[in-house]
């Protein structure tokens, strides 16, 4: 479920050994972490396995046919397409983001790689991001304080790229309306972490 590991140490004899290591989250934990304040709860989510698909030149046609078929639709600019198990927004011309659970999809990339031959570049993105849900009745007024999005005009399956406490991450709006998926750098999970829940808090 993890993809992290925190080493156990050993010491026998004067000698440190690594065995049994244990998956952590992107902030540190061994079971993801979950905040609550007023009406609003952040999660962090490590169960999710993402790969990015790039299409390659002469063949866009063909790889937008093979996304069609994996998540049910071609994102455009700004859009998410929500599917289960596999959901993907756009991220740039010719390119997406693709995201199943992790449980399942461990191998996603190769799972896309072997899908989209030599119609598209994927690329491994599952340990590049963190992923937080944030969901309640106050979450626009939360989301107001932490970026320019215009949080009450977007729609689900809607995606927008923007910048957190300096940042850059994906919102995605998911359904149901008061539920925002906030994709960032995992090497920062802390710091977003951090400037979400004092959002949180200011709202209160």
């Amino acid at each position: 479920m993890f993809r992290s590991f925190l080493p156990i140490l050993s010491i026998q004899r004067g000698t440190v050994s690594v065995h049994d290591l244990k998956p952590i989250t992107a902030l540190g934990g061994t079971d993801p972490r979950v905040d609550t304040v007023g009406s609003v709860t952040l999660t962090e989510n490590p169960g999710l396995a993402l790969a990015s698909v790039a299409a390659r030149m002469g063949r866009e046609a063909a790889c937008k046919d093979h996304l069609k078929s994996v998540i049910g639709a071609v994102p455009g600019p700004g859009e998410c397409q929500l599917n289960d198990p596999e959901a993907g927004f756009w991220m740039s011309p010719d390119m997406w983001m693709v995201g199943a659970p992790f449980d399942t999809h461990e191998d996603l990339a190769s799972q896309l790689k072997k899908r989209f031959g030599d119609t598209a570049s994927v690329t491994e993105q599952t340990d590049g991001w963190c992923c937080f849900d944030l969901r309640g009745a106050g979450m626009e007024n939360v989301m107001e304080r932490l970026c320019p999005i215009n949080m009450r005009a977007m729609q689900t399956g809607q995606a927008q790229r923007t910048s957190i406490d300096h940042l850059g991450c994906f919102v995605l709006r998911r359904d149901p309306a008061d539920w925002v998926r906030i994709l960032g750098p995992r090497s920062s999970a802390a710091s977003l972490h951090h400037a979400l829940l004092t959002a949180m808090q200011s709202v209160a």
